[in-house]
């Protein structure tokens, strides 16, 4: 059974959280770059995680702050799926992924960082993308910056549209 270990989140699970919710909060400010939100869709949108896994990790997010699943209606499902499968021919195309983990976490049980409103996490992983350096130096080496992927998957996601 392979293992993804991320002691580098840490940060994230053991940090203050904001008041209210990450996810309606970003999607209601006006600065899509500073927010990293890749792309708005009509009722759902593109945004790298801030603390990911790996580069170009991005989730799927509704606009609409729902948590459970089966309470989606059949447009924003729709466009969950549509926005995957976008985010997943963009990533293969811009950083040329050998393989994706590509699922939710719904409830704090199941590990949900953000309890309360679902969203979908793409990652893309290539083969040894895990390594020595989380396990021993509790250090996660990403190739290039938030910033940098920002700007890639853009410019990547304009061009799909």
């Amino acid at each position: 059974m392979e293992r993804i270990w991320a002691p580098w989140r840490m940060k994230y699970i053991l940090s203050n959280k904001a008041e209210g919710c990450i996810f309606c909060q970003k999607v209601a400010e006006d600065d899509d770059e500073e927010n990293l939100i890749l792309y708005r869709g009509e009722s759902c949108f593109l945004i790298l995680n801030t603390f990911p896994y790996n580069c170009g990790h991005l989730m799927v997010v509704p606009d609409r702050h729902i948590g459970e699943v089966e309470k989606l209606n059949e447009s924003e499902s729709l466009e969950l799926m549509r926005l995957t499968q976008l985010s997943v021919k963009t990533l293969r195309h811009i950083l040329k992924p050998e393989g994706f983990n590509i699922g939710m976490n719904l409830g704090r049980v199941s590990g949900a960082g953000v309890e309360g409103h679902l969203h979908i996490h793409v990652v893309p992983r290539w083969n040894g993308d895990t390594n020595f350096m989380p396990l021993l130096a509790d250090t996660k080496v990403l190739s290039e910056s938030l910033r940098e992927t920002y700007k890639k998957l853009a410019q990547g996601f304009k061009a799909e549209m």
